[in-house]
């Protein structure tokens, strides 16, 4: 993709959801041309047009299928359940190559959603990686940020680790992460996903048993 966030178009694929919503909503106030998809046209221009509503008229945000959505992009977001993780992956294969896909799933197991459950690839981000072979540059990211910040217009007090198949690729992340209004770190190569995945399960028991639902992480000793 091209340095020049104003040229960039994100598709976030299964962006019907709060997360997915949030995130659209963040990027195409920073400018970006977003595309939400989903696997009912319907729903993504429903909530492309939601999103819009919120921004104003100088939004640049439509809604299309997952598959206009994912050829129509430089850069993929995956925001969906894992249990259609692979499915969804494996229909779009041919749509994402060459391209970086940012895989934001995380491999929850209802009903122990509070314990960590890895797949046997090691990490959803790195069984996208399987899934779509050396033909997608893979990052994880965005797995440890409640949704209730995304959708507000204030700073939000919570870090993004990013892992990726590249260091190129995660540069290109790291610059959405920033234009999201939040502050990103380059965690290394696609296995450490299985850090960032499963922190989610840990957040998840953290937020249950002290009454929250947006606890994050921060990373601290760093200067930047």
């Amino acid at each position: 993709m091209t340095d020049d966030s104003i040229l960039a178009t994100i598709a976030v694929l299964g962006g019907t959801g709060k997360e997915g919503k949030g995130l659209a909503y963040r990027w195409a106030r920073a400018g970006y041309r977003v595309i939400i998809g989903s696997r009912a046209e319907e729903k993504a221009v429903a909530a492309a047009k939601e999103v819009a509503e919120m921004l104003g008229a100088d939004s640049s945000i439509t809604g299309a299928s997952n598959a206009q959505a994912a050829q129509k992009a430089d850069i993929a977001v995956l925001t969906i359940p894992y249990s259609a993780h692979r499915d969804t992956l494996e229909s779009l294969k041919e749509s994402l190559q060459g391209k970086i896909l940012v895989d934001v799933t995380v491999p929850l197991v209802p009903p122990k959603v509070a314990t960590v459950q890895m797949p046997a690839a090691g990490s959803a981000a790195q069984e996208a990686r399987e899934i779509l072979g050396e033909g997608v540059q893979v990052c994880a990211a965005f797995q440890n940020i409640s949704h209730e910040h995304l959708l507000g217009g204030e700073d939000v007090e919570c870090d993004v680790l990013v892992t990726g198949t590249s260091k190129e690729a995660r540069e290109n992340v790291l610059r959405l992460v920033e234009a999201a209004g939040l502050r990103g770190w380059d965690a290394g190569a696609l296995a450490n996903s299985v850090v960032l995945e499963g922190l989610t399960s840990v957040l998840i028991g953290i937020n249950k048993k002290y009454g929250s639902t947006h606890a994050g992480i921060k990373i601290t000793g760093v200067s930047k």
